[in-house]
């Protein structure tokens, strides 16, 4: 009888977010990256906290609230806590290390006592015709309540003295600042003393404050930002129109459950208590920062400094060599399937597929799935045009993409008003998929050409993040995404799936049962092996899977880019496996998973998936995930996407039992550096 496996206590989901992290700042504070570059790296830390707030960490309050959740307040309390050191010394990066790095550069931000006298006539004259205009402050008393604060907003607080136009001595007013206004102004280049100078808003109120009040004195004041719960709550199953309540939804997901207040380290503590009081708020949900409430807007110092040497050097992606430029897709694919790894090579070749299918009359019908395309898009142009040709398009647009919803709403609007059959995918289910199907006229019947892939249909984002694209006229896997798009739009049964594993359906089945085969090949004693690289680790079957087969004998490496709740290395419980993350210039977006079961080339299998092993995907998702079947593909991401990775000792970290990670080292092969000078070579 075998003995059940015994399993160690899982690393806390939201400790190993902040933990990813972790691993972000400490880009910017690598002395090979260049310049620009860390301070993006501090930006990106920024942006991925206020996700981090305004999605997990406020469904973490609400579940510690919940009895049973399996959420303590004592855990709320340590997330809590590693969220605050984590922000301080995410600023003490910014102000010690990379501020006076740039300064060095001749690059200033300037406060207002460094300014000269002609850099403050210059941004007084900027106050007075642009930004004044557009404050509006408010004292409060009974008949000017506490305005509205929308989410992740910019506002200041002031304490007045003396009386007001009316004789009364109201003490507080806030001054929202509009989001129309830049965060960050440069100065003319005469201004700039022979380098580079800009300026940040907020210095730029902060020194005109008084102007708002005439006749009080500002004692005291502060800049705050709040940041909101920002989940669209739209019960999918009592609307009429998916689409009109989102856009319905919108208008209110800036004034969401207040989460997190942040303050300059400066602000006195009747000023912070105040705003805590107005917000309902607890004092472990105030952050003191050191200087700007909202880094990411540095992003656009970033894009204006003129430092192409403080940038990374461009990368140009070349065509796929298994393409050629002059060559019809179409009559390529008909040859075999093409792989394409992004952004390694270019993402051009999905935008000529797509216009390809728009411009041959032959082609008939083109399907879709729409999840992140960005608010510009060459692709959903393209759909556009094919509808307005007349060919058949289908078009599976995910409104409930987090943040892109709005996109999203405007394209499914505009396809909609030229004939295209738009559907929002399946009630309670996000679709993730990333498919496109054409189907085109040849020689009296029908054939189907798809692409398929990792990551999103986004030419913005393929350049940033890395994941897999793979062109096939295989007729198994087009029949399979014509299966799934049926499905998609009718809502009926469909065939079982050749290929293709589908969630919420076999894919979750599919990955046990290639676990399990793994274990019992170790069990047995042949060759056990499992490689998954993937965005995250969450769901717990496939962790308790994971230990199960280590513990038989099996030998696993998981790369796994941010959260992951398995604790490896524990002796006699999960020694046997081994976690690493790497995090470099580039995104790892990319989710390949490889099985080894035996000796010979049939026990094996390796599969590309839009999804990661998290239960919302495996689960609450239309995922799809398909097998490489061709030797050569098969091994050529083998090559590309793993083994790399596994060898990495600049980017790559190694997670510890406790949660913590490791830098692997400084020197040595750059996975990430490695496939670009590859393919530039």
């Amino acid at each position: 009888m075998t003995q059940a496996p015994r399993k160690p206590a899982l690393l806390n989901r939201e400790s190993s977010i902040l933990e990813f992290n972790r691993r972000v700042l400490a880009q910017a504070r690598r002395d090979d990256v260049p310049l620009l570059e860390r301070l993006r790296y501090i930006c990106i830390v920024s942006s991925n906290m206020d996700e981090f707030f305004e999605v997990r960490f406020a469904d973490y309050i609400e579940a510690a609230r919940q009895p049973g959740a399996g959420v303590s307040l004592r855990d709320l309390e340590t997330v809590a806590a590693d969220a605050h050191t984590l922000i301080d010394d995410q600023y003490r990066a910014f102000n010690d290390e990379v501020m006076p790095a740039l300064q060095r550069e001749g690059i200033h931000i300037l406060n207002h006592a460094d300014r000269n006298d002609a850099q403050r006539r210059w941004v007084d004259q900027f106050f007075q015709r642009q930004v004044r205009p557009l404050l509006v402050p408010v004292g409060l008393d009974p008949s000017h309540p506490f305005p509205q604060v929308a989410n992740k907003s910019l506002n200041f607080i002031a304490r007045l003295s003396g009386q007001d136009a009316f004789g009364r001595e109201n003490t507080i007013a806030i001054v929202k600042v509009p989001r129309v206004l830049p965060r960050v102004i440069r100065l003319p280049d005469h201004l700039a003393n022979g380098g580079q100078a800009f300026v940040l808003l907020t210095s730029v109120i902060r020194a005109h404050l008084a102007e708002l009040f005439p006749g009080r004195e500002v004692e005291a004041f502060s800049q705050f930002r709040l940041t909101r719960d920002s989940d669209l709550a739209v019960d999918e199953e009592d609307v009429v129109n998916l689409r009109q309540a989102l856009r319905s939804g919108l208008t209110t997901r800036h004034f969401g459950q207040a989460i997190r207040l942040e303050v300059v380290n400066t602000c006195p503590p009747e000023l912070s208590e105040f705003l805590l009081t107005q917000f309902a708020l607890p004092a472990a949900a105030l952050y003191h920062v050191n200087g700007p409430v909202n880094l990411v807007r540095l992003n656009a110092l970033i894009d204006t400094a003129n430092a192409p040497h403080l940038r990374f050097k461009p990368y140009d992606a070349p065509w796929p060599a298994g393409l050629s430029r002059d060559e019809s897709i179409f009559e390529r694919l008909r040859a075999g399937d093409v792989l394409m790894h992004h952004p390694f090579e270019s993402f051009e070749p999905v935008v000529q597929f797509l216009r390809e299918a728009v411009e041959d009359p032959d082609v008939l019908a083109i399907k879709q799935t729409i999840y992140r395309t960005g608010s510009e898009s060459p692709l959903m142009d393209l759909l556009i045009e094919a509808a307005r040709r007349g060919k058949e398009v289908m078009a599976v647009v995910e409104l409930k993409a987090r943040f892109d919803e709005e996109a999203n709403i405007n394209w499914a609007e505009r396809l909609e008003a030229v004939g295209a059959q738009v559907v929002y995918g399946i009630v309670g289910l996000k679709t993730h998929a990333k498919l496109l199907l054409v189907t085109r006229r040849e020689e009296g019947r029908l054939r189907r050409y798809a692409h398929l892939s990792t990551g999103n249909y986004n030419p913005k984002t393929a350049r940033l993040y890395t994941d897999v694209g793979y062109l096939t006229a295989d007729p198994d896997l087009t029949s399979d995404a014509d299966a799934v798009f049926q499905q998609l739009a009718s809502l009926g049964k469909t065939r079982a799936l050749r290929q293709l594993l589908q969630a919420p359906f076999t894919l979750h089945k599919q990955m046990l049962k290639h676990v399990e085969l793994v274990t019992q090949a170790a069990r047995e004693g042949k060759p056990a092996r499992i490689v998954a690289k993937v965005n995250a680790l969450t769901d717990i079957p496939l962790i308790d899977a994971l230990i199960t087969a280590g513990q038989a004998g099996a030998d696993i490496d998981l790369i796994v880019r941010g959260a992951c709740m398995l604790p490896p290395g524990i002796a006699g419980l999960t020694d046997r496996i081994r976690v690493r993350s790497v995090v470099g210039r580039l995104l790892e977006h990319s989710r390949v998973l490889y099985f080894r079961w035996g000796p010979s080339e049939d026990d094996e299998a390796l599969f590309l998936s839009s999804a990661d092993w998290m239960s919302r995907n495996m689960f609450r998702r239309i995922e799809v995930a398909w097998p490489v079947r061709d030797a050569a593909l098969r091994q050529r991401v083998i090559d590309e996407c793993l083994v790399p990775y596994l060898h990495d000792r600049q980017d790559a970290w190694e997670l510890q039992a406790d949660g913590s990670y490791v830098r692997v080292g400084t020197e040595g092969p750059s996975a990430q550096q490695a496939l670009m000078q590859r393919y530039i070579a």
